[in-house]
């Protein structure tokens, strides 16, 4: 572990409660290979730093300030049973500053999480397992053709990663985006719980409704927002969609 390698960070954010059980610091690292039309936090995307009219958006920081920011919130992991939380953008695309993360949060003994989108070298993840508690792991759309349309890349990749992932005896807590016209068309929806019914581990899944917040950071960064008019979800869409998960077994719960 080296607590003077560096990465990029955009946002640290504290008292986090959907990022993972209980209270926990949530790490944003910039850097994402996929471009998702309904992407939240567009700022993620590229991996340098960028300036707008009125700020700079992520900074290189070293694992021991990164740290001690997350040791200020240590006595909330104790009385919740939360801890630290990777996410982004993909973690992954910075793996060594990752581990070293990682490391040193184990050292301390604190509960870790990543939120990935699994698009990654299978040689990155396996670098990590042993240092990771819990994955908050994205599926979108099974289609290869419409993953590739809607996020920039393929998706086998990402299927094997999970397998691997789940073979391996990992926690692992399914995210499902739901945007409306695209991963919530039936098809696609079947599709996935078909997928996930022939993987074993699998028990909790989180849908998550599309919101429209991130839509003033594309105006900020000089950004095209892909996803255009599309509306947010009917509560009753997300209830449906809920009970095809449940029905299938799943333990189910929008948002989170």
């Amino acid at each position: 572990m080296n607590i003077q390698s560096t990465g990029i960070i955009f946002d640290i954010k504290k008292y986090a409660i959907h990022d993972g059980p209980g209270i926990r610091t949530t790490v944003f690292f910039k850097g994402c290979p996929m471009q998702c039309w309904w992407c939240h936090n567009p700022e993620s995307r590229d991996i340098n730093p960028q300036r707008t009219a009125d700020s700079i958006i992520g900074r290189t920081m070293s694992v021991a300030e990164v740290m001690k920011e997350i040791n200020k919130d240590a006595i909330f992991y104790d009385e919740s049973g939360g801890g630290v939380t990777f996410s982004g953008g993909e973690p992954l695309m910075q793996s060594d500053f990752l581990l070293d993360l990682l490391r040193a949060c184990k050292q301390a003994g604190f509960h870790t999480t990543i939120d990935t989108c699994g698009y990654a070298d299978k040689n990155l993840i396996q670098k990590i397992l042993p240092f990771t508690d819990l994955f908050l792991y994205d599926l979108k759309l099974i289609d290869e053709n419409d993953h590739l349309k809607y996020t920039g890349v393929p998706n086998k990749n990402i299927h094997e990663n999970l397998e691997f992932i789940l073979n391996a005896g990992r926690e692992v807590h399914i995210r499902f985006p739901v945007i409306p016209g695209i991963t919530d068309k039936m098809k696609n929806v079947e599709s996935i719980i078909a997928y996930l019914k022939t993987l074993s581990g699998i028990d909790k899944i989180y849908l998550l409704p599309y919101h429209k917040i991130g839509v003033h950071k594309y105006e900020r960064l000089g950004m095209e927002y892909t996803a255009g008019n599309i509306e947010e979800p009917a509560k009753g869409k997300m209830q449906f969609l809920k009970e095809q998960f449940e029905d299938a077994g799943f333990d189910v719960s929008i948002g989170g």
